[in-house]
């Protein structure tokens, strides 16, 4: 064989070892960004373990009294700075399920409170004993007195809402917007929320029926002394009372 075609030869080889290298160096470079990127979480949430139930549950209604004035204080509550709802990704996942099965009957949630901030629950401790303060009594604690709302457990030092799979919900018909008549207004300091309250019309009390028996099929845990308030089961982060705020 002639030199010149060896030469060839041996050129078309190394160009080829060469191009193979190359190939080889910006498929393993390749495999390396796509290794190590930092992917985008499917829902964006305030931090590890929780989302924005608006993400998960597009179509959810919610009237955030604790981000308004229309609540017992009478004004707007520490901790609470944007009007968003915030609950563990878990809890969330169990209410949509729940949403769901109320949309197949032409109703839906509508939420008061979900997660809330350890310093909302210690403002509520503090404006709980400033007993001058009384504009909101007629409306959310007419029978009792206010010194006793603390004693009486209306109002505690811990909630289960800093742990943030607590939700405090009711139902509403999807036609006219309007809350279906579960007997009392959210936050009532009275026996008339216990959910087994006597004194209850027929329909108000199916109503609390249906709320607690879909909450309990997806998997919450109702409240004895109030019909709209609801625990998962099998919370994540059951004993951390969480402080960071509603925004």
């Amino acid at each position: 064989m002639p030199v010149t075609a060896v030469r060839s030869s041996h050129n078309s080889k190394s160009k080829l070892v060469i191009v193979s290298i190359i190939a080889l160096v910006i498929l393993m470079t390749t495999l390396y960004i796509l290794a190590h990127r930092t992917a985008k979480p499917a829902y964006d949430g305030p931090r590890p373990g929780f989302v924005y139930v608006k993400h998960l549950i597009p179509n959810i209604t919610l009237q955030l009294r604790y981000n308004s004035t229309d609540n017992f204080t009478g004004r707007k509550v520490a901790g609470y700075i944007q009007p968003v709802c915030i609950l563990s990704m878990k809890a969330t996942l169990a209410l949509e399920k729940v949403q769901k099965d109320l949309n197949q009957m032409g109703l839906g949630i509508i939420v008061f409170d979900a997660y809330r901030p350890q310093q909302a629950v210690d403002s509520f401790v503090k404006w709980s004993k400033d007993y001058n303060d009384k504009k909101m009594k007629g409306q959310y604690y007419p029978d009792v007195a206010k010194k006793d709302l603390f004693p009486e457990g209306y109002i505690a030092a811990k909630s289960s809402h800093s742990r943030g799979s607590t939700v405090d919900l009711s139902i509403i018909d999807l036609k006219t917007g309007k809350k279906l008549d579960t007997g009392t207004g959210f936050d009532l300091f009275s026996k008339k929320s216990w959910p087994d309250y006597p004194g209850l019309a027929t329909q108000q009390r199916a109503n609390r029926l249906l709320l607690r028996s879909l909450m309990t099929k997806h998997g919450f845990n109702p409240y004895p002394y109030e019909w709209w308030h609801f625990t998962l089961k099998n919370e994540p982060f059951k004993g951390t009372y969480f402080n960071f705020p509603v925004k």
